[in-house]
This record gives structure tokens, sequence and C-alpha cells, in this order.
């Protein structure tokens, strides 16, 4: 933002400031735009390159694919589909945030209980606080450690198990309004990861952390020679089928053991998705006081583009919930990043958008009304 005010998507409500976010002429978003084509695509077609994709792993190794978990909605679905549907023998992997949450402990034991070979994954916890913090301060990104090693771990798995296909869940830039080099090709790259995923600070943080090779094992990914010769495929599930976050709670719920919250999480009207880890709620906060828009306000646009709610709905529990400060975690935060609360604000302070707030009482206030 420089000076301009933002403007909302016509049909849901992404804002102007959504990084690489483009409109229509009828103010429509790219990714209402995708909602639209996904109504008219061939599924059938991309579900034939899915089975070729499959059967081109299918029995390579002692297992097919893997998909990283957190116990959440939406790999638990996807590893069911494999596992159920298809017939893939599919290794599971999570890399254990910093602050995770008991409900998502107990989901994660849920999933693994339903039936699933797994793995866990426990980078050095300094070196996961250290790029943390590094990236809290240096990016606005709270848990950016774990951000990396949710890539580079899962696919340090991947070649030590020799699995050569990878399966995250949606593609986020297509799905939620982003960069469209991805809607008609499934596979991506590392260097797509650290340039998109990673907001090209990939290589700033883990130099500024000053750590040693030993402890960034599971934050590198391999080397350049070590990707060529595994030549693992990176995909997203959202490229072959229609993608339906309530669905796969649905799923997930009745096959997986998935449990919701029992109130609304910190921002937002929602209780059913990104329950297993405290930095989740910061990080949305961020976002917020970076671009304008907060939790409430994508899930209420998901909820829109599906057809659940209608655009006014939306606003009021935008209204209500978005941007709401995490204020009961706070003690939390400061024990984990070892800082003063003064600190603390300072860094919240540095990435507040001054386009789009104004501090009165110590509090952001956003100088604009969603429309």
């Amino acid at each position: 933002m420089t000076g301009t005010s933002p403007t909302w998507c016509s049909n849901c409500l992404a804002m102007s400031t959504r990084p690489r976010i483009s409109f229509d002429e009828r103010g429509w978003c790219n990714a209402c735009r995708w909602t639209e084509t996904k109504k008219i695509l061939d599924w059938a077609s991309r579900e034939q390159e899915l089975l070729k994709l499959l059967d081109k792993h299918r029995g390579q190794g002692d297992f097919d694919c893997l998909v990283p978990v957190s116990g959440g909605k939406d790999g638990s679905y996807v590893a069911y589909n494999l596992k159920h549907k298809y017939g893939m023998n599919p290794l599971c992997v999570t890399i254990t945030p910093a602050l995770p949450t008991a409900l998502g402990e107990k989901n994660l034991r849920n999933f693994v209980e339903s039936g699933y070979n797994h793995i866990t994954v426990n980078p050095s916890h300094v070196a996961l606080h250290r790029l943390n913090k590094t990236g809290f301060v240096e990016m606005g990104l709270p848990y950016y450690g774990w951000l990396v090693s949710i890539m580079s771990a899962v696919i340090r798995v991947a070649v030590q198990f020799n699995v050569g296909l990878i399966f995250y869940g949606e593609d986020g830039e297509v799905e939620y309004g982003g960069t469209t080099e991805t809607h008609c090709d499934p596979i991506f790259d590392v260097p797509y990861q650290k340039r998109v995923y990673l907001e090209g600070g990939y290589n700033k943080v883990l130099e500024a952390s000053g750590l040693s090779k030993e402890d960034l094992y599971f934050f590198q990914f391999p080397n350049d020679e070590q990707l060529a010769k595994s030549n693992i495929a990176l995909t997203h599930w959202s490229y072959f089928e229609n993608w339906d976050p309530y669905r796969n709670y649905l799923v997930a719920k009745e096959h997986c053991g998935l449990q919701e919250a029992e109130d609304a999480n910190s921002g937002t009207f929602t209780n059913f998705a990104q329950n297993d880890q405290s930095l989740y709620a910061l990080h949305t906060y961020l976002m917020y006081l970076k671009f304008g828009f907060g939790r409430a306000n994508q899930d209420a646009s998901i909820e829109v583009r599906r057809g659940a709610m209608d655009r006014q709905q939306a606003v009021n529990l935008v209204r209500l919930y978005d941007g709401q400060y995490p204020e009961e975690l706070i003690p939390l935060y400061l024990d984990y990043y070892k800082m003063t609360k003064d600190e603390f604000d300072a860094v919240l302070d540095r990435y507040a958008n001054n386009d789009l707030f104004v501090k009165e009482d110590g509090i952001w206030t956003p100088t604009y009304e969603i429309v």
C-alpha cells in the first residue's frame, strides 16, 4: 500500500492489499474467478492426470507417496482419499510446531490411530525457536522456522524413505487469490516454495540466525544434486479435485477422529480449522496489521465462494471478528520469544500498515470500513 484506499472483491471480501491478487472488470478477484472456472472445469480429465501420477509412483518403494499432516482437516482428507479411494500406501509426516495445542495433539493422535503409517519430526528446538523469532522480528512471520521445516524437513524425509511423490493440500495461491502460475500445472518445485511460500526470505532468515549446519539440518533443503537425483514431485491435491474445506472437515471428522474447538477461534467465527498451534493467532493478527484483512475475512470469503453465505452476511461477520488482538495468548508469546511486552509491541508496530491503521490508546485501529 502506498497511500491508496483499499478495495474489496465485489463477490467475496478479498482485499486489494493481498499479495499477488488481481481483479477483473466486474471487480471479482482471481479466487472468485477460479470458483467460476471450477464449475466448468473437466474434473474427470484431471482425475485421469491424478491416476497416471499415482500409477507412476505406486509400488516404487516401501511407501507410494508422502502426505504432510497436522491432524487437521485437510491433510487428513488427502491421506484418507489416497489410502481408501485410490489404494495408495501413504507415509504421513508431522513437523511438530513450537506451541502445539492440546486439541491439536489429540487430533493428531486420533488421526494416527485411525490407521496410518506416521512419523513425527522434531527439529532442534533451539534452532526452531531462533528461526521463529528471527522470522517474527525480521519478516513479521511468527512461525517462519516451522513454515520452512514443513517444506524442507518433509522433503528430507521423502529422500530418506525413497518416496518420489509429496501431496500437500490446497494450492493457496490459486484457491484464495494469488499467482496463477500453477493453474494448469500440478507440479511445483523448491524454488517456487522459496519464492512464494517463504516470501523470498529463506536465505535471509537462515543466515541471520547464526545457527550451525547441524542445527539447521531439517531447515535446509537438500542441495540441487540431491534434489535432481531423488526427482521428487511436489503437488497439491486441490489441482485434481474441487477443493472444499468444509467437506474436508466432515470427512476428517467421520473417518479420522477430528474434533473441533468448543468455541470460535481467535479472530474468527469458525472452530474447525487451524487448531494445532497457538502461534497461528499471532500469524493472522500480523497479517491483519500488514494487509488489513485477518482470519475472519479469509474464512468468510471461503464461505461466500462455496455458496454457504451471502456477501452481506460475510461483511457482518468480518466487522464482528476480524483483527481480534489475541490478548489471552500474549503471555505465552512473551515467554516463548523471551521478549518484554514493549519489545513485542515494537515488532507489531513495525509491521502495522500506516495507510490502513492508526494507533489509538495503544491499539491499532483501522482507518477504513469494509464495504
